[in-house]
């Protein structure tokens, strides 16, 4: 027989308690249950003798012990935790095996004997079985006699243990779900602590790590673990978690070593890779320069998974402010310290339209060209979809006039990753009319003596196209005017988004604020009959220019329509001395426009050149330019115009620049301070919040005609003046 002096024998205390009162309800089950206590003492003290005798494994007869911890010089693994955030909370030995052993201590056997007493009986079922309070709570039941609520009267144990010699393997389940009778044993190994005397950061083959800056960030990612603390293993987890939270090791893994001065814990950590270069894929709209920016400062340098999770950010942020359907996807770390980030970008894959019907809302056929709609979007098949590239091309797609309400719903098309566009739209009426009428004093003769009114047709949609017609006529008591406008906004076939415009004309104007009264013959009209073509085009946001053909048949008329050539003071009317004056205008004009609102930036050029096609047409150059410009300061809006223009060559008095009037300065008629072949007005405007919707604004407008009255022939010219005006005036609603 092999020598027992490596064998420690451990025994716990003797607890007596006061035995209850006895009652005779009880008796009978106390019996039972101290014979079965005896019977199962007997048991195991005949189990010991064997196991002493023959070095059997503790665990033929008692796998549940082996959830107590004893001290020896092993190891004991935590479980690890990794960069995907899993843990598992339960302790394993080094060889693989589930329990909560450590080192190579081993109990041999063990033998225990108790006596229990009651206070209450049980009282069989109908199936002849009996429910202990510690199974109940539970809400389980085994057959047998069990005795509830009962204090212990007596309990005793041995155990011998081998400390030398390895245990191979661990509890197994049946040894993990009881520790002692009421307790699970999850619930026990939860509280238990254990007394940790050394704590220590090494790599995975449990040697120092070469960057002691690393080693460092570990040990101060810790929290819990410190030397001489008595730890549970729910606090070991914690503290692998943060330093897996650090952002600089792939992998973690506590491991526990009993050494002569105590349990060393050790966290054998795996750093990662330096940074040396950077892959990405998918990123096609992406700044390459805002890529390297992001990852500048991390080149080679340890990679820091928190650092890396900042730049992930702010890339999948740079999409998000221009409302790009994209983020990075995928991100991982390649030999030799290479990172390789994928990202998905959502590319449109159709657009298509959808009418919806104005009062039911179903689908239904539209009468516009959906190509005369997708040609207005900015977005196209193949681009990454964009939410703000998409709102512009919905406010783009409203200004066409011909819609009442227009939504864009992007949706997945199918596992392509990319985006199908929906574009639902409903359409308003296409045309209509409108008319008015009456009658005045102010005319007693002419054949439609004292009739005023006004006629107009217009078709926004002529041809489903987008193309507009309007015809209008309106009719005062001197002014008439008769307006034929076609307009194509997007010319088919252009790619520049070129618009045509034709106009025919026929107007009859007062003439007295320019050309006085007829003398003795009453007051003088002046006729005009236009037709032109016009081709406007952005070249660049914000600016567009337009260039045109106009012929204009212009003379001056008495009240009763005859032609006048001079009036009373012996004046010219014409240029060309007859009773018309012909031209053909080439026009070109620029335009910039800011935002569009009231009170924003505006810049306007135009020259008109007279081309004397035929000798007795007009040849003359007339340049005009203005600009507006507002600026905010605190509640108040500040607006300041400036306006001047100047004719070179031969041209009629009605064609000179008019001085007065809403467009120039304010508080007078048209024309009525002077006209010249030069002239410049300038205008500020203050204007502030008063009560509600009510406002105030302060205003001085100033005019000259640069003394250039007297070269216009035109008697009423040499009384041009400079003129201003100052005062506070109140405006309704904006």
């Amino acid at each position: 027989m092999r020598q027992n002096d490596n064998v420690r024998f451990t025994s716990s205390s003797l607890k007596i308690p006061l035995p209850p009162q006895p009652s005779p309800f009880n008796f009978p089950f106390r019996s039972l249950a101290l014979a079965s206590q005896m019977e199962n003492t007997r048991n195991s003290l005949a189990q010991l003798i064997d196991a002493v005798k023959a070095r059997s494994d503790f665990r033929k007869f008692s796998p549940g012990l082996s959830l107590f911890w004893s001290r020896s010089t092993g190891s004991t693994q935590f479980a690890s935790v990794t960069r995907n955030g899993r843990s598992d909370s339960r302790l394993k030995n080094v060889g693989g095996v589930g329990g909560l052993s450590i080192g190579k201590s081993s109990l041999l056997c063990s033998a225990s004997l108790s006596l229990i007493g009651s206070d209450e009986s049980t009282r069989e079922d109908s199936l002849g079985t009996h429910t202990s309070p510690s199974t109940s709570q539970k809400g389980t039941k085994k057959k047998g006699f069990l005795i509830p609520k009962s204090p212990l009267l007596c309990s005793a144990s041995l155990a011998l243990t081998r400390p030398e010699e390895s245990t191979t393997q661990a509890a197994d389940t049946s040894g993990r779900e009881t520790l002692q009778k009421g307790h699970s044993a999850g619930r026990a190994y939860d509280e238990e602590r254990v007394l940790i005397s050394e704590v220590l950061v090494r790599n995975k083959d449990g040697e120092e790590l070469e960057r002691k800056d690393l080693e460092m960030e570990a040990l101060q990612a810790l929290k819990a673990s410190r030397a001489n603390s008595a730890l549970t293993v729910r606090e070991v987890q914690e503290d692998v978690h943060r330093i897996i939270h650090s952002g600089y090791f792939s992998s973690c893994m506590p491991v526990a070593v009993d050494t002569r001065d105590g349990i060393r814990l050790m966290f054998q950590v795996e750093p990662n890779q330096e940074f040396q270069g950077l892959v990405c894929e998918g990123a096609n709209v992406l700044p390459a320069k805002f890529l390297e920016d992001s990852f500048r400062d991390g080149y080679g340098k340890v990679i820091n998974l928190r650092r890396l999770d900042e730049a992930i950010s702010s890339i999948n942020g740079w999409y998000m402010e221009r409302g790009l359907f994209a983020l990075v996807s995928a991100v991982e770390i390649l030999s030799g310290g290479i990172l390789r980030l994928q990202v998905s970008e959502a590319e449109v894959n159709n657009i298509s339209i959808r009418f919806l019907d104005r009062k039911t809302g179903e689908p239904t056929t539209g009468k516009t060209k959906p190509e005369t709609i997708l040609r207005q979007l900015t977005t196209k098949k193949g681009q990454v979809y964009s939410m703000l590239q998409g709102k512009r091309d919905v406010e783009t797609v409203l200004t066409m006039g011909v819609m009442e309400d227009v939504s864009i719903i992007p949706q997945p098309a199918g596992d392509t990753g990319k985006v199908d566009m929906v574009m639902n739209v409903v359409e308003r009426p296409s045309g209509g009319f409108s008319a008015g009428g009456g009658i005045s004093s102010g005319i007693t003769s002419g054949t439609l003596s004292g009739l005023i009114g006004s006629f107009a047709y217009s078709h926004r949609n002529v041809f489903g196209r987008n193309q507009k017609l309007n015809i209008s006529l309106e009719r005062g008591q001197i002014d008439s005017i008769f307006r034929i406008n076609y307009t194509d906004p997007w010319i088919e076939g252009d790619d520049k988004r070129t618009s045509r415009t034709i106009m025919v004309q026929n107007s009859r104007t007062p003439g007295t604020l320019v050309h006085a009264q007829g003398g003795n013959d009453g007051s003088l009209t002046i006729g005009r009959v236009t037709a032109g073509i016009e081709f406007s085009q952005p070249f660049r946001p914000k600016w567009s220019g337009t260039a045109g053909l106009i012929f204009q048949h212009a003379g001056v008329c008495g009240d009763k329509g005859d032609p006048v050539i001079k009036d009373c003071f012996g004046s010219p009317l014409t240029a060309s001395g007859q009773s018309h004056d012909d031209m053909l205008l080439a026009k070109f004009e620029i335009v910039y426009t800011g935002s569009g609102d009231q009170g924003s930036s505006m810049f306007v050029v135009n020259t008109e050149q007279g081309l004397p096609v035929l000798p007795e047409w007009l040849s003359f150059n007339r340049v005009n330019a203005r600009a507006r410009k507002g600026v905010e300061i605190g509640p108040a809006r500040v607006l300041l115009s400036l306006s001047g223009g100047h004719v070179v060559g031969n041209f009629p008095p009605h064609e000179a620049f008019a001085i007065g009037g809403t467009n120039s300065v304010r508080g007078y008629e048209e024309g009525a301070v002077g006209s010249g072949r030069s002239y410049a007005v300038g205008s500020g405007e203050i204007s502030f919040p008063l009560l509600g919707p009510v406002e105030g604004a302060i205003f001085a407008d100033y005019g000259t005609d640069l003394a250039s009255g007297p070269t216009v022939l035109d008697f009423w010219s040499l009384f041009g003046v400079v003129f201003a005006i100052i005062y506070i005036m109140l405006v309704g609603m904006r």
